[in-house]
């Protein structure tokens, strides 16, 4: 079966309808000259790390056999999933298009010229909202300014809605499974913030736990705790997130970058049913978003990386840390992730490269940087041991 555009999550959401398989190709929040594989399996969720390997080693092995030119099989055009996409979202419980169409929101849309740019105004149209203007909606592939959605690569959005007359600004990424929001002013919401806000509707309506990734904000924490819920932390990736949102039966889930995963559509980062339900949210609220964005514990996170050569064993760095900070809570599930009371440093090795990512969160944005630094001091100090010996 082939689609000739479509979103990421409706593919998700074809893929057991049809029961199949599913391969995306896509730049995901890559700039232009980038695209890639995504594999689904038959629940239209990501392939695992290790049916990563057995199909690459079937590949390399050639425990295949190809088959006869008459004998391809067939294929048909299907362009009607997004609508069965968008129709599934409208049958959710707590999406409320009544309460969104009343609040006569107006609403600025940058879809980057993806997908996101035919998908987006849809799903508003049909949530009932009228006044939608649209910036970057042309599905050209060619993305008007880098695509993934982080606040320096949204000016232009942000200076839109800094002129007063709109309610909310939606920004997708070329897959449509990450979702940032510009308030009514400009501001940003904040990317780690989306989740924290639809996570915050859910549990007031659905009590249960929640998931996220342990570079993500431990706001998410806090708000879950004070719902009565219980928060799990994953390792980094959609994967993986998705199966401790299984185990421990999570009722809203996701990543910090915007990736919202809501079993009860499907397991799989959705913009657009995180934006069915941040709209709800936002209409019962009657309040604008800026002033909902200040309802959430303010965190702050730095992200930053250090690079080194490739003689250096990575591991052992990141053994020599955990060991330096032993008195203090530590996670390995991915990396270090060092608890300072409210505080965090999470520290992961690249698969590909010599480098070791490093973030922290605190309640402002100098402490934060601040601590990404001493570890970083740290990390140096331990390499130049090294160089030294």
């Amino acid at each position: 079966m082939i689609w000739s555009l479509s979103t990421t999550p409706t593919v998700e959401i074809a893929v057991p309808a049809e029961k199949a398989g599913g391969v995306i190709i896509t730049a995901s929040h890559n700039p232009i000259q980038w695209n890639a594989l995504k594999l689904l399996n038959q629940k239209g969720e990501f392939i695992s790390a290790a049916d990563g390997v057995k199909i690459l080693e079937t590949a390399d092995n050639e425990e295949f056999d190809f088959a006869e030119v008459k004998r391809l099989g067939r294929y048909r055009i299907d362009d009607t999933y997004l609508n069965k996409h968008i129709d599934a979202i409208l049958e959710l419980p707590l999406v409320d298009r009544e309460a969104i169409a009343a609040r006569n929101f107006t609403i600025v849309v940058d879809a980057v010229n993806s997908c996101g740019g035919f998908a987006v105004p849809m799903l508003l149209e049909e949530l009932g909202v009228k006044k939608i203007i649209q910036l970057n909606c042309e599905p050209n592939g060619l993305f008007a300014h880098n695509p993934e959605p982080l606040p320096e690569h949204l000016t232009q959005i942000s200076n839109e809605l800094e002129k007063g007359r709109y309610d909310l600004g939606i920004v997708v990424d070329p897959d449509v499974d990450r979702l940032a929001l510009v308030c009514e002013d400009g501001s940003m919401f904040g990317e780690e913030y989306t989740l924290v806000a639809v996570a915050d509707y859910v549990l007031k309506n659905t009590p249960g736990n929640t998931v996220s990734n342990l570079s993500s904000t431990r706001a998410l924490k806090d708000v879950t705790e004070k719902a009565g819920g219980e928060y799990f932390a994953s390792a980094v990736g959609e994967v993986h997130v998705v199966n401790a949102m299984k185990a421990n039966n999570a009722v809203i889930g996701g990543e910090g970058n915007g990736g919202i995963i809501y079993p009860e559509l499907h397991y799989g980062r959705d913009a657009l049913v995180g934006i069915a339900l941040f709209l709800s949210h936002l209409a019962k609220a009657k309040v604008p978003a800026s002033r909902l964005r200040r309802t959430y514990p303010d965190y702050h996170i730095s992200k930053n990386k250090i690079e080194l050569t490739h003689d250096l064993d990575v591991g052992e760095i990141l053994e020599t840390i955990k060991n330096k900070y032993a008195k203090n809570p530590i996670s390995t599930v991915d990396g270090v992730r060092i608890e300072f009371g409210q505080e965090w440093v999470h520290l992961r090795r690249s698969n590909t490269e010599p480098i070791i990512r490093i973030y922290s969160e605190s309640d402002t944005q100098a402490t934060a940087d601040y601590l990404a630094n001493k570890i970083i001091s740290d990390i140096k100090e331990i390499v130049s041991q090294k160089i030294r010996a």
